[in-house]
């Protein structure tokens, strides 16, 4: 968690020097998408790398911010206005975000878990719960 912001930062020079179709996360092996969100004070667009879990068609992500005890602005942002965008290896795809709950949300945390074990870390940092979110494509 201590190297989150080196992390961050460094996933962004790769992005932004590969057009988005290179990411830290993704050298990993792991899926990455650059999530750009409307700011939910500002109005302005904010991007985001982040990992994700893929279903079906469709694109989970978890609010775990790094461990912290607060929620990421990004997680925020969605439940205020949650069409967004991802870019996945530079290309663009419209999505809309709905946050899980309830049953929904306790099948899914069990995949991510059997997908990335790292978030039952995170949780346990962050003492509180990770919200997850589905994001689903806009057909058009």
């Amino acid at each position: 968690m201590r190297s989150a912001r080196v992390v961050v930062w460094a996933d962004k020079k790769l992005r932004r020097v590969f057009g988005g179709r290179v990411s830290l996360v993704a050298l990993a092996g792991l899926p990455s998408l650059c999530l750009t969100a409307t700011g939910r004070k500002s109005g302005l667009s904010r991007s985001t790398n982040l990992l994700y879990y893929p279903y079906g068609d469709g694109f989970v992500l978890t609010a775990s911010n790094w461990g912290k005890p607060h929620d990421p602005a990004w997680a925020l942002n969605l439940r205020a206005n949650p069409k967004c965008q991802v870019e996945l290896a530079g290309h663009p795809v419209d999505v809309v975000a709905r946050e899980l709950h309830g049953e929904e949300y306790d099948r899914m945390w069990r995949e991510l878990l059997a997908f990335w074990p790292g978030y039952a870390m995170e949780q346990k940092e962050a003492v509180r719960p990770l919200p997850v979110f589905l994001l689903t494509r806009v057909d058009g």
